[in-house]
């Protein structure tokens, strides 16, 4: 799992995880949960299980950021771990979405790095 992974969320994810966040959750929830993210222990998940719990559709292998992550994996590139956010029974990706598609290709069985508040 580590020839996939980084062992931390790249600084520029929480940000990416904020914006999505505040189409979903007024700003000073959005911003609690960014926080708690950023604090939060990294915790491994597998890809497939991610995307059941999330309820959104895998993307297209064909799908530009979907196939960049994939090709950045297989040139020996790490990829960030995932943000989630657990609400009312629900799994929202907070960012990662693209790179749970993209691992999931490689096998659905593999294990992601993720940030669970």
């Amino acid at each position: 799992m580590k020839q996939y992974w980084l062992d931390e969320p790249e600084e520029h994810d929480f940000p990416a995880a904020h914006d999505y966040l505040e189409l979903l959750f007024p700003l000073k929830e959005a911003q609690l949960m960014v926080d708690k993210l950023k604090k939060s222990p990294t915790i491994i998940k597998k890809s497939k299980d991610i995307l059941r719990a999330s309820q959104l559709p895998l993307l297209p292998s064909t799908n530009i950021h979907v196939s960049q992550n994939i090709k950045k994996v297989k040139k020996g590139k790490s990829l960030s771990p995932v943000l989630l956010v657990r609400n009312d029974g629900k799994l929202i990706i907070a960012d990662g979405y693209h790179r749970v598609c993209a691992i999931y290709y490689l096998s659905e069985d593999l294990s992601i790095p993720c940030r669970l508040v």
